[in-house]
């Protein structure tokens, strides 16, 4: 039984559109040498941003976390669940005036500073977050209840050995 099942697919908040307007042209107008971009940045903003935003997927399936976004360079990533480690929930006070968070996943083995996987906007995303970790709570209790039943025969033998040998050289240090 290899086949996945989809539990829960995300869905995005429009208001992510006008944050990220909002704080590229926040940036511009600090650095004073963008503001005479922001006329080109709003209108062409509204654009990327809406297609952006229209490029975004997250879909929790039995066994894994599956995101897909971006327009020019398109991100597309399979999570294992039990590779997930911790998903964070980042709130700023722009965020917080926009009612969005931003969710970042991370995971076992991930090479690199910061999360693997940070997606913006979604809507009710502690519910999401919840259930994602929900699910992988549930897939690693199956795995290991599953690998706990298996007799580790390798193991145990290597183990047996190593016990035999201590014997046999405790009794040559008893003879000497």
């Amino acid at each position: 039984m290899n086949h996945e099942i989809t539990i829960k697919i995300a869905k995005f908040n429009s208001k992510v559109c006008i944050y990220w307007l909002f704080s590229v042209g926040l940036a511009m107008t600090v650095s004073v040498i963008g503001i005479p971009l922001l006329f080109i940045w709003i209108p062409v903003g509204l654009v990327v941003t809406r297609k952006y935003l229209d490029s975004m997927e997250c879909i929790l399936t039995n066994k894994a976390l599956k995101v897909r976004k971006g327009i020019f360079i398109r991100i597309e990533k399979t999570i294992p669940l039990d590779k997930i480690t911790d998903m964070s929930l980042i709130e700023g006070p722009i965020m917080r005036h926009f009612e969005l968070n931003t969710l970042t996943v991370e995971t076992a083995g991930q090479s690199g500073v910061g999360a693997l996987v940070s997606l913006s906007g979604i809507i009710n995303a502690r519910e999401y977050r919840e259930a994602v970790l929900k699910q992988r709570d549930e897939l690693t209790s199956i795995q290991f209840t599953e690998n706990k039943s298996q007799e580790p025969v390798g193991d145990k033998n290597i183990l047996l050995e190593i016990r035999d040998s201590l014997l046999r050289i405790e009794k040559n240090l008893d003879g000497h």
